[in-house]
């Protein structure tokens, strides 16, 4: 979960794991710690359609999700970050 500073919500104050409650590290309105950030809009033959779902995970609650998939998560390192 994302708090901001303002209603235009460029301004990050906080951000909290949806998942275990845990706030995350923010300065200066950067994020300084490892975190998900989900945000998806369901569509059509969904029972969810037309609703959109945001949430954030920590790090260690992301990895406790992922470890449980029967099928591993695709991963990419990148050697630049923009």
């Amino acid at each position: 979960m994302r708090i901001y500073l303002d209603e235009q919500k460029t301004e990050l104050f906080s951000v909290i794991c949806n998942m275990c409650g845990k706030e995350m590290t923010v300065e200066g309105q950067i994020l300084k710690e490892g975190c998900f950030h989900g945000d998806h809009t369901f569509g059509y033959f969904s029972n969810k359609d037309g609703q959109t779902h945001k949430f954030d995970l920590c790090e260690e609650c992301y990895d406790k999700i992922v470890k449980r998939f029967k099928i591993s998560i695709e991963e990419q390192d990148i050697k630049e970050f923009m």
